[in-house]
């Protein structure tokens, strides 16, 4: 390394390395434009055209989790988890359950959640999206900041209700069901009766629910399993309870396991609420942690199954699952999986034990076509030109849902930079999109921010551990960058001085499993890669912890002084 470029670096290390976690008031607006963003999936196992009559799983790839759906007539609806990310709880619809759009977000606007200075995986758990007579509801929890509420909406791609707030209802992961003699029901995870006799001893709680007077019945709690399917055995993390009725039994699938490789579906029935649910002798009814580790291109950690009947009788069921590499590796956070649902002995089981999750299988029949979609899986390509009025529904901002900091002017997108860094609680200048592939290229096009700002591309896990591939300005000096967060506060890890006379620049990031590459483009340039391969690794749930899964944007930064 030669001297003035060693300088160059020690002194962008030290002007960059200082995001606080709350941000000062800004004296000034300072824009940066962004002519576009471009996205495209890359992996093996998408590669292979789709045989007519077959789909492919993941139906929705990248981090939609903990995937609930419902019918209205011939339309097909899903909800998925959000956390800390607005707008929150993302709706996509179908006809086919195979092709899905996404088509808006339950949660839009500072009125109904407050998220602010939220880890991004707290925030928006587990939901429950049902239809009944003319309304969809949705049951969810914000956790720290409110619990467990509904929300309500005639369509489904929005605008939905503020919240009804259910103070009594503890824990996470709720579910709404409407019996057939008219009484609503709403079951949770809560804590186990008594104390606890291990860790990960939890229980499933039920509430007959007013809709009426929208709250809960004070004196109808009920416990409904109390540790999981055999407490004998101490099972962990009894959650995500469904219920419904089929033939004169109640079925409850929950998830039990933990949402790691242990991770499953269980299924208990009953044939009245007031009596004890029995479970299922060949339980679990959907895991993949009886399977060997080493095998080919792994799905993993299946679970958290919800159910749907289609019009002719069919049962099929949508879960969260991963595509790990290096055995237990992944970046895309936990994907929305489907399989049919078959009935043995009055009971649903959704997978054989000793059997992998299929990529491909064959497509639900009688159901109207949903191709025109924009795809969700596949290695598909997604460009943004910015050249609409408003966001496209892909993109999402952390926290909190003010927009104020950018606009789109048919165009470009201008975002306003922020002191606010990727480490923050508070909320960044951070558009982005979900990684929706184990192998991807993204891309795009800027003009180089001039004086205390920075900008550029960002891949995102949580706030210790991202990557930041940005241009600035230092001393009338621009110079591209490679920023690391792994495990603490971001450090430059790369950086190469540009031409004084640079305007514009590309920037492209280049993920292949456990190893992630940063390239930089002048506008008639070839692309010239910022240091060396990096470790993707630390975009990883296994290594960054929490329930997301990576994500891909845009960001713009105020810097502060360099240290004398």
């Amino acid at each position: 390394m030669n001297t003035s470029y060693a300088s160059a670096l020690l002194g962008l290390s030290l002007l960059l390395s200082g995001c606080q976690p709350e941000p000062p008031a800004q004296s000034q607006s300072s824009t940066v434009t962004f002519h576009w963003f471009d996205y495209q999936g890359q992996d093996a196992v998408f590669a292979e055209p789709v045989a007519k009559g077959s789909y492919q799983n993941p139906v929705v790839a990248g981090f939609f989790p903990d995937p609930s759906i419902t019918r209205r007539g011939d339309d097909y609806y899903m909800v998925a988890s959000s956390f800390s990310y607005t707008p929150g709880l993302p709706i996509l619809h179908s006809t086919d359950l195979v092709d899905w759009q996404l088509i808006g977000h339950a949660l839009s606007r500072a009125s109904q959640v407050d998220m602010s200075g939220m880890q991004v995986s707290r925030g928006i758990f587990a939901p429950t999206i049902r239809y009944h007579d003319g309304t969809f509801y949705i049951i969810t929890t914000v956790v720290d900041k409110g619990g467990n509420f509904i929300l309500t909406a005639t369509d489904p791609a929005g605008p939905w209700s503020d919240p009804i707030w259910l103070p009594e209802v503890e824990g996470i992961d709720p579910d709404i069901f409407f019996d057939d003699d008219g009484k609503v029901y709403i079951s949770h995870n809560g804590e186990a009766p008594g104390e606890a006799l291990y860790e990960g001893h939890r229980a499933i709680w039920l509430w007959q629910y007013d809709p009426v007077k929208k709250a809960v019945l004070p004196e109808s709690k009920q416990l409904l399993v109390n540790g999981g399917v055999d407490l004998s055995t101490k099972p962990i993390w009894i959650e995500a309870p469904h219920i419904y009725k089929h033939n004169g039994w109640y079925y409850l699938v929950c998830a039990e396991g933990g949402t790691a490789d242990q991770h499953s579906a269980v299924v208990f029935r009953t044939r009245s609420l007031t009596e004890p649910f029995v479970p299922y002798g060949n339980n679990p009814i959907l895991t993949q942690r009886d399977l060997p580790a080493d095998r080919a291109n792994p799905i993993t950690t299946a679970g958290h199954a919800d159910l749907v009947q289609l019009p002719d009788g069919q049962w099929w069921a949508v879960f969260l699952a991963t595509r790990t590499y290096d055995q237990t590796f992944f970046n895309t956070g936990r994907e929305s999986f489907l399989l049919p649902v078959s009935w043995q002995d009055e009971w649903p089981v959704i997978l054989p034990k000793g059997q992998a999750i299929p990529y491909r299988l064959a497509a639900p029949v009688g159901l109207v076509s949903s191709t025109k979609a924009l795809s969700q899986t596949g290695n598909f390509h997604w460009r943004d030109e910015f050249d609409s009025s408003s966001l496209k529904p892909d993109w999402n901002l952390l926290r909190e849902f003010d927009q104020s900091w950018f606009r789109l002017d048919g165009q470009n997108l201008q975002l306003s930079a922020k002191a606010v860094g990727m480490d923050s609680f508070a909320q960044p200048a951070f558009i982005a999109r979900r990684q929706q592939h184990t192998s991807f290229e993204t891309s795009t096009s800027l003009i180089v921010p001039k004086g205390k700002i920075s900008a550029g591309l960002v891949a995102f896990q949580n706030e210790q551990y991202h990557y930041y591939l940005g241009v600035t300005t230092v001393a009338d000096q621009t110079t591209v960058f490679l920023e690391q967060a792994k495990g603490g506060k971001p450090v430059v890890i790369a950086s190469q001085v540009l031409a004084a006379t640079t305007e514009q620049l590309r920037l492209r990031i280049q993920g292949k499993a456990a190893d992630i590459s940063f390239y930089y483009a002048e506008p008639e340039g070839d692309w010239q890669q910022l240091g060396e391969v990096q470790d993707a690794k630390i975009l990883s749930t296994q290594v960054a912890g929490g329930f997301v899964g990576t994500t891909l944007g845009v960001h713009a930064r105020q810097e502060q002084e360099a240290a004398p």
